[in-house]
């Protein structure tokens, strides 16, 4: 059975890289006005954010359509028996759900969709290994049931500077940013059954990153051998800071750098910064 891999923009794996494991992608949108933008295809991260600080409005976001995906499918099937297809938290976005239903609607390939349960580099993981998978051959069960495995130890947690994108995007409860603000605290943030909530409610941005990476430090303490990413949003000066920082504690660990794109950091705004990691 000839398996493909599918993920969507959100995902912020670099084109090239992408294309050395053969791995599919659907854009999202980020919309200024009257104007669409497909994140990527369309508009940089570096153009999104400029034109985020120049604009008096948020802009808004968008899935793909269910036709485009199915064009997409059906474009793959002439070539592959199965696809899995995996993407950001059904929590937070329609686009899974409008994959499921592509699939459906699509003859001569299995399409296997799967919810990340988080986004971004993290969400990307789960399309590297599914893609190193599908080389080997490895059926869209086994692949699968790896996913599984990754979903049950993967951790992500984020920082943004401040809590309104979020709210005002309806991805954080009314309420939480409503503290956030109150008290100027800069709440750790991770995906708990599919949607945003606060991990802990922590005073000043340095405090917070410290917590961060101390529950970092504790997994790579216990001899695990781990694949984490620092991400950023428009603020790559301090993801390499805690890079190099935890590179000097474990230098044979397994790092890279990743960004916020156009669609997430609508939603988290300039300057978050997210640390991910799971077991390999």
């Amino acid at each position: 059975m000839k398996v493909a891999v599918m993920t969507d923009s959100t995902a912020y794996i670099p084109a090239e890289v992408r294309k050395q494991h053969n791995i599919y992608m659907v854009p999202l949108s980020v919309v200024f006005g009257d104007s669409s933008y497909e994140e990527e295809i369309d508009i940089t991260t570096e153009e999104f954010y400029q034109k985020v600080r120049e604009s008096n409005s948020l802009p808004k976001t968008s899935q793909p359509s269910i036709g485009y995906i199915t064009s997409k499918l059906e474009e793959m099937a002439k070539d592959y028996d199965a696809v899995i297809s995996i993407h950001l938290s059904s929590g937070i976005s329609g686009t899974y759900q409008a994959v499921v239903s592509a699939g459906e609607m699509v003859e001569g390939i299995d399409v296997y969709a799967y919810d990340s349960e988080l986004s971004c580099l993290p969400q990307g993981f789960y399309a590297l290994e599914a893609a190193e998978m599908a080389k080997e051959n490895k059926s869209p069960e086994d692949i699968i049931s790896r996913l599984d495995q990754i979903k049950r130890n993967i951790r992500a947690y984020f920082m943004v500077d401040d809590l309104n994108n979020l709210q005002r995007g309806g991805r954080l409860n009314g309420a939480q940013a409503l503290v956030g603000s109150l008290l100027q605290v800069k709440p750790i943030l991770h995906f708990v059954d599919k949607v945003i909530v606060p991990f802990e409610k922590i005073r000043t941005r340095k405090k917070a990153l410290n917590r961060i990476m101390g529950m970092l430090e504790e997994d790579a303490a216990k001899g695990n051998d781990l694949k984490v990413v620092f991400i950023h949003a428009n603020n790559e000066e301090t993801a390499a800071e805690l890079q190099d920082d935890f590179l000097s504690k474990y230098p044979s660990a397994d790092t890279t750098i990743s960004y916020f794109g156009p669609v997430i950091g609508t939603h988290l705004g300039e300057g978050a910064i997210g640390v991910g990691w799971y077991v390999k």
